[in-house]
Formats: structure tokens, sequence, C-alpha cells
């Protein structure tokens, strides 16, 4: 009754169906199970964002295949014979001395609950009912086109407000909208992707080190995890930008909370995301000042309905409630986050008329719109004489490949956007585990209906967005900007291990 996945389990599904009247674990059914276990490590929470149980574990093989073939990232394989077979990280090492990049598609497809995200729902639940905290949430662009499968609904079900109204019935007392920082990582990362090739075309100097092309986005901690792990050569290419989470959390604690006159560590922000790898995100040591973190928890998309389901919420019966100011208004462009090539369509729309001071023929981009793995387009820049060739990626594997190409200079792009899961953060590993065809495209699609039908279509035209600046940071890029809302990467390749191809390449062959 305990475990992450009751009600969700495709193997308790089966037990019930075929009215199995006790499934007993090992330890009762084999004599000597101490002996032939006491080799293997059972659990593996060394990680903050996943966790491994293998007493679940009915040794399926789908999260082995998904790393391989799906994400090509090589870091779980299968160990041993027999009944001692089982699923482990390279060299059987713990999860967080691996290269895995948490990205979570092991635990999407698990049907158990041996692998599962590091959940901290509960420990959110003792801080709502214990009020000793301002407690304040916020919701990211996919959240709201998954959370209704959660209660019922089909993929693809908006239910913004709802899921507003559902986080302060729970006890938030602020309930604030992701989608506003996407806009602000939308003012500060153009700008930089502008300053970068206005140095490579000859328009601006700079007496330090010009910063390479392309530049690739920081917004999907799983990628910059695999660039500092695999890639650190490329770290320089990387966004100085903190993803949308963070700049919020920086936004909350640093300036919104002060204003309010409450101390940073009175406030429990709790990041309510698609994303396994936000977890481990928020505990990157450079995301926080003071002695407090930015982001106090993160819960995912699943976690929220497990909180709705414990607590007895209709959340799709309830009336619409609005998000809190002044983090509460988010545009068109800011949900496109939510969607593969979403970053680099919201992205073009501002700098696109910032550079031309004119506005887009069509602010829909079709070519990097879609499930396809990989997408380029080429933006024109009347009046700068100028062409600026893009890219779009979603899944390792494919990110991989795109990543050798431009090292090998087969491919020369000026901006790339690079999500870890296949469609970008609607099939992100904390997202419902809902089975069907056409699943991705339903929230994909539904992204894309909240775009359409918003009045506020471009980040740099929110009056929030617009309002902060004016009050706190200047201009995008100021020094304040860069204080707050930037951050800078780590070469992690010596910290970890091989994946686990590798190293079957190295030791000798099984038996």
């Amino acid at each position: 009754m305990s475990c992450d996945v009751n009600g969700k389990c495709e193997f308790q599904d089966l037990i019930n169906r075929y009215q199995v009247p006790k499934w007993p674990k090992l330890r009762e059914v084999s004599d000597d199970y101490i002996e032939h276990t006491s080799h293997t490590t059972l659990y593996d929470q060394s990680s903050p964002a996943i966790k491994l149980d293998l007493e679940k574990c009915i040794k399926c093989s789908r999260c082995v295949t998904t790393c391989e073939e799906v994400q090509g990232m090589n870091v779980l394989g299968m160990f041993n014979r027999g009944r001692d077979r089982h699923i482990g990280f390279v060299h059987e090492s713990d999860l967080e001395l691996s290269k895995c990049i948490e990205c979570g598609q092991c635990v999407s497809v698990c049907p158990v609950g041996a692998l599962s995200e590091n959940t901290s729902w509960r420990e959110v639940l003792s801080l709502l009912q214990s009020k000793r905290k301002i407690m304040v949430a916020q919701t990211a662009p996919a959240v709201r086109v998954a959370i209704g499968e959660e209660v019922g609904l089909p993929p693809g079900a908006i239910e913004t407000h709802q899921m507003v109204a559902g986080l302060r019935q729970l006890g938030f007392d602020y309930v604030f909208d992701t989608d506003f920082a996407a806009d602000l990582t939308i003012m500060e990362e153009g700008t930089e992707l502008l300053h970068r090739l206005k140095l490579a075309w000859g328009l601006e100097k700079t007496d330090g080190p010009v910063p390479p092309l392309p530049m690739f986005t920081s917004c999907c901690p799983a990628w910059v995890s695999l660039v500092e792990t695999d890639y650190p050569e490329l770290i320089p290419n990387l966004s100085s930008c903190k993803s949308p989470q963070q700049m919020l959390g920086a936004n909350v604690k640093a300036v919104w909370a002060e204003r309010l006159g409450y101390k940073p560590e009175d406030v429990c922000l709790v990041s309510i995301m698609p994303c396994t790898a936000k977890k481990h995100e928020a505990k990157r040591p450079e995301m926080g000042r003071g002695g407090y973190r930015d982001v106090d928890y993160v819960l995912t998309t699943r976690e929220l309905g497990r909180l709705f389901r414990f607590n007895k919420i209709n959340m799709a019966a309830l009336p619409k409630e609005q998000y809190d100011n002044p983090m509460g208004t988010g545009s068109g462009a800011g949900v496109l986050f939510g969607n593969t090539g979403g970053v680099m369509e919201a992205a073009v729309r501002t700098v696109y008329e910032v550079a031309t001071g004119q506005e887009m023929p069509s602010l829909n981009l079709d070519a990097v719109r879609g499930l396809k793995g990989v997408k380029e387009a080429n933006l024109s820049l009347p009046g700068l004489d100028k062409s600026v060739k893009v890219a779009v990626c979603s899944g390792i594997k494919n990110a991989r490949h795109l990543v050798e190409e431009v090292r090998n200079g087969r491919a020369d792009y000026d901006f790339v956007e690079v999500m870890s899961c296949p469609g970008g953060c609607i099939g992100g590993g904390g997202q419902p585990k809902t089975k069907g065809p056409d699943v991705l495209a339903r929230r994909m699609q539904a992204v894309y209906n909240i775009d359409r039908d918003m009045r506020l279509r471009k980040s740099h035209e929110n009056p929030q967005i617009k309002e902060v600046y004016a009050q706190v940071y200047g201009e995008p890029n100021s020094h304040k900007s860069h204080e707050l809302l930037h951050t800078h990467y780590n070469d992690r390749s010596k910290q970890t291990e091989l994946g686990y191809s590798d190293s079957l390449k190295e030791d000798a062959p099984v038996p």
C-alpha cells in the first residue's frame, strides 16, 4: 500500500485481473535468499532524482532497452544469470557515480515501482500541514496538459486553472506560473544569442574571449549533465542562462520574498515539473545563495497526482482559479517551452523583432514543430542582411548524433535547442505513464492550442516581464541579471564511471 506506484502498477493490475490471492516477496519463498543477494545492492537512492528498488523488479528489461536504444546512454545493463539476474548501473556502482543524466525515461517505462523518481511529496505534505513556512508552488508549461491524465482525463486535456485551484486546496499560499520565468529566460537567452551573433558577424567587439557558436540551450538539466560528463569541451557553447525553474526560484527567494518582508529561509518553493532531472538541478550547489536553495522541492506531475488522490481532491471538478501575481502571467511563447522546438520558436519571436525592429510575418515557426527527432530552419533577418541557421533536437540519442555532426564539421548551426526526452518536456520522465500511440501528439497539440488562443504570444511583450526589468534587473544580461539569472557549468567527465557498453568493451567477455 505504501509503494509509490500503488494503483498505477501494471503488475498489480495483472494480479487483480487474474485474482492472484497472494504474491510473496522473494525472501518468503527462497531459503537462501540472503546468500544469493548478499553481493547485490537491493536499493539505490544515491541520486536525488531516481531511485532503484530491486525487490520490486520483474526483470522485464524495458529500462535497459530504453536507456540503450531510445536514449543511447547505455548506463543500465543486466548482470548475472538465472535467478541472480538483475538490472544495475555500470560496474554495479551507485547511480550517482554512473554517467546517468537522470532523464527518467527508464522510470517512464518501468511497469512496477523498481525504478521511480526519488519522491518528495510526503515531505511537502508534512510542510503543508504544519504551516511552518510560506508555501509557494510553481507549475511548468508541460504539466498543465498532462496532469488531467492523473485524474482520469484523456491526454491533452488542458487543466491549467483547475490545477491552480487544486494546489490552493492542498494548502499552498501562492501559486506562480513557470511560463513567466520562461519569458524571462527568452529575454536573457535571446540577448545572449544576439551578442554572440554580432560578435561573430563583426558588428560588436569585446575585450575578452569571443563566446563560440553554435550556442546551445541550457533549459534541460539532463542535457546539461550530458555536456558536463561526456562533452565538456562544449561547456562554453552552453547558454549561461539558468532554466526557467531556477530563474523563478531566484526571483522568489531573492526579490519577491524581500519585498513582502519574508526571509528566504521562511519561504518553501515547490516546483511541479514533468522532469526527474529537475530534482537534481535544484540540488546543484550554485542554485542558491546565503545557505538556502532557490527551489526547495521538486515534484513530478505524477507526484502531484498522488497528492491530489491522497487528499481526495477531485481536481477536474474544481472551479478555475488564476495564478498569483507578480509572477502569474506568461505568454504563448512561454508555454511553448513544453514542446520540443518550443524554446527555439519562443526565442525566434523575440530575437527577430529585437534585431530587425519588424514583426515576424508569421509567429508560428512550422519548421521546428512536430515530433521529429531533429529539425532545422533558416531565419533571415531583413535589414541586417544576415541569416541564422537553427536546429532543434529531442532525445539524447539524436542529440549525440547532432553533436558529432557539429564536432566533425558536417553541420554548421548558430543556435541549437536540445531536450533530452522524446517530444520535449511533454514526454518527460516525470509525466503520467499513459499508454497509447498518440499521447505525445495530443499533449503537443494542446500546448500549441494554448499558444494559439492567447492574446499575449511574445515574451518581450509580457507586462510583468517589463515590470521586473524596470524595477529589478534594468535590462537583459545586466550585472543584476547575471547575479541571479545566470550560472556556470563544471567539467565532470572525470567524476563518473564509463557507460555500460564502454565497460563491456574493456572487460573480458561474459562466458
